[in-house]
């Protein structure tokens, strides 16, 4: 019994004819009438008799049409879940911070033209919440801020640039032309980081000077309310360096030219170990790693 022998016996019971079937089918009438015959010589039983409006199905028939039915409904979900999944071979979905977003444009223009038709999603978020999801596998893979913490064995991490941390205010601030640290410890800020995180730029630009840590940080773990309070308001904040020659951020934000040494950080790429990635994952990847290359040699020579 082949797949080809039901299909052709369930066509001519549902059409009620082999003239029906074959031309449902696009067949020819006699190929149907050899696939029946074959079958009910396989099962030793006439499965189909004429009557004066059409074909219909004996009991054999009618028993061997409830089964082949059900059986078909089950391989045509069969077949869609298989096409599914090759769809999903054919998706990438990463996360990315802020501070690597100026890559993506780049990388995704030079991965549509080896994949013009795969799906791309894109999540937007700190590194705190977008290295989980690559953990679980949420995530193909995060373009986000090195964080001083130990990767643990499912993680690898591979540096793509340095960025310096910059204060930065809006246009026209009150403190704008302000020189030190310690002319800005009295003023309101905003934080993407917790305050009192060892590898936040609070903790590494206030503590060498023996300054105490501004007072007034409120923390914001959305990058554009952020940028929103620090463009509307007169609060600082730490941002990268690199975000200020953002064209939408020009008009709006000013670094404050401090004199004092700020930290730098890597951004990179988190993937998980053990798994390799899907072909259009490697691809989107290479393709990050590309674009990356030039933010980051001129930064790697500042930083020295």
């Amino acid at each position: 019994m082949t797949l080809s022998q039901i299909r052709d016996f369930i066509a001519v019971v549902e059409s009620g004819g082999i003239r029906a079937a074959a031309r449902k089918l696009g067949v020819s009438q006699p190929a149907i009438t050899r696939s029946v015959r074959g079958l009910e010589t396989e099962l030793r039983a006439r499965l189909l008799r004429r009557t004066p409006t059409g074909v219909v199905p004996t009991q054999p028939g009618r028993a061997l049409f409830a089964r082949a039915r059900a059986a078909q409904a089950e391989l045509r979900k069969a077949e869609e879940e298989v096409d599914q999944l090759a769809q999903a071979k054919r998706a990438v979905a990463f996360g990315v911070s802020p501070t690597a977003a100026i890559v993506v444009p780049e990388a995704v223009t030079r991965f549509r033209q080896q994949f013009p038709q795969a799906r791309i999603h894109i999540a937007e978020g700190l590194p705190q919440s977008l290295i989980p999801l690559v953990r679980d596998e949420t995530l193909d893979f995060a373009i986000c801020r090195r964080a001083l913490v130990e990767l643990d064995s499912g993680l690898a991490f591979r540096p793509l640039f340095r960025n310096d941390f910059a204060v930065v205010a809006r246009k026209g601030h009150p403190l704008e032309k302000a020189s030190s640290l310690a002319q800005l410890v009295d003023a309101c800020w905003t934080s993407l980081l917790p305050l009192d995180a060892p590898d936040g730029p609070f903790a590494q630009a206030f503590a060498p000077t023996g300054l105490s840590v501004p007072k007034q940080v409120i923390q914001c773990e959305s990058y554009n309310t952020a940028i929103r309070l620090i463009a509307r308001t007169d609060m600082l904040g730490f941002l990268a360096r690199q975000l200020l020659c953002d064209p939408l951020l020009a008009d709006l934000l000013q670094e404050v030219p401090i004199a004092e040494p700020l930290p730098s950080f890597a951004v990179g790429m988190f993937t998980r170990t053990g798994t390799p990635p899907t072909q259009v994952a490697a691809a989107m990847a290479k393709a990050v790693i590309a674009a990356a290359r030039p933010v980051g040699r001129p930064v790697y020579q500042t930083a020295g």
